[in-house]
């Protein structure tokens, strides 16, 4: 369903923009919202642009780029050809901010809409992999451990792993998914390495390189943006496992198997207290220079609040609900449009 609406959000948004025609520097030539960015945050994203629209408004255009394409765009300026939101799967970086500065968008709103978890997913008739932070590293980092990776095998990665050979199917670096994956997953499994701690403080960014960069060899498959296409990947070949946002396996969990790590499933509990290894944070990020001029955008935003809580319609398309206290502070975030602390970021 989502690649569907995927084809007509982008083909509503190709139309909108040659509309507009990419000029005027006010954000006023343009009548409609326009957000970029997650491939795990578009669903959702859609979802609250669909009621937007059934309540009146002109119909926001959402488009999936992934949360790093998507910040250079959002980043690129102000101003009817630039959009007005981003969509995140994870925080915005100090790098990213400070593009932004560079280009005039000079305030930018941070609300937290929920929680997602990096989920590791096979077919029902797969192998029935278990797996650690460890293993994945192992399998999947392009130097483990700071020598080249040489595994061919799940079993070459643990014996107590199946000797299949290693496949995975996971997003591109333009994606947040992507960032949570070696930040939350191949991190954690590298930094089990007292070496790879002390190396953390002698040298930060070889620790970084050797615990982060993804293997180029085959192994690790960039599937792009388009998360269900991970899905027909799997039940194609139920040796290979995939990686996408949670809520890609809960849409597909007749067909797919959610992986543990380290004993825990991906379930809705386990992401939503944090147990699981791989929940994150889900944002949106939202230009305040362009409140005045595109007329319906403090509305859109709005209606996120109204869609994210216990008994929102984002929580049966797979949307982990935050807690009480989170949503309450987005909530006044929201209301006031209160501008984000840059010095938070990192």
């Amino acid at each position: 369903m989502h690649s569907n609406r995927k084809i007509i959000f982008a083909a509503a948004s190709v139309l909108a923009l040659s509309a507009c025609g990419g000029s005027g520097t006010s954000g006023g030539s343009r009548d409609f919202v326009r957000a970029v960015g997650s491939s795990t945050v578009y669903p959702f994203a859609t979802a609250v642009a669909e009621a937007f629209a059934k309540e009146g408004h002109k119909s926001p255009v959402i488009e999936s780029t992934g949360t790093g394409a998507g910040m250079k765009l959002f980043c690129a300026g102000v101003g009817a050809q630039h959009p007005d939101i981003e969509d995140a799967s994870r925080r915005m970086k100090k790098s990213e901010y400070e593009e932004c500065k560079k280009n005039g968008v000079t305030d930018i709103v941070e609300v937290q809409v929920g929680i997602d978890g990096i989920a590791f997913a096979e077919a029902k008739s797969g192998p029935g992999m278990q797996l650690t932070p460890t293993d994945i590293y192992k399998a999947l980092a392009a130097n483990p451990f700071g020598k080249p990776n040489a595994a061919k095998t799940w079993k070459d990665v643990n014996p107590s792993l199946p000797d299949e050979p290693i496949l995975v199917y996971g997003p591109p670096s333009t994606s947040g998914t992507r960032d949570a994956l070696k930040e939350l997953i191949l991190q954690g499994g590298c930094d089990t390495d007292p070496a790879m701690v002390a190396l953390k403080k002698s040298d930060e960014k070889k620790h970084t390189a050797v615990c982060q960069d993804i293997r180029e060899d085959g192994p690790y498959v960039d599937a792009g943006e388009n998360d269900n296409l991970i899905v027909q990947k799997l039940s194609q070949n139920p040796k290979a496992l995939g990686i996408f946002g949670y809520s890609y396996l809960e849409e597909n969990a007749a067909t797919l198997n959610g992986v543990p790590l380290s004993g825990i499933k991906p379930t809705y509990d386990a992401i939503a207290n944090f147990s699981y290894p791989g929940a994150r944070p889900l944002y949106i990020y939202v230009k305040k220079q362009h409140l005045s001029p595109i007329k319906d955008l403090k509305a859109y935003v709005n209606a996120w609040t109204k869609a994210w809580g216990p008994d929102g319609y984002l929580k049966p398309k797979g949307m982990i609900v935050a807690t009480d206290d989170v949503r309450k502070k987005s909530a006044e975030i929201v209301a006031k449009m209160t501008p984000l602390d840059p010095s938070v970021l990192k």
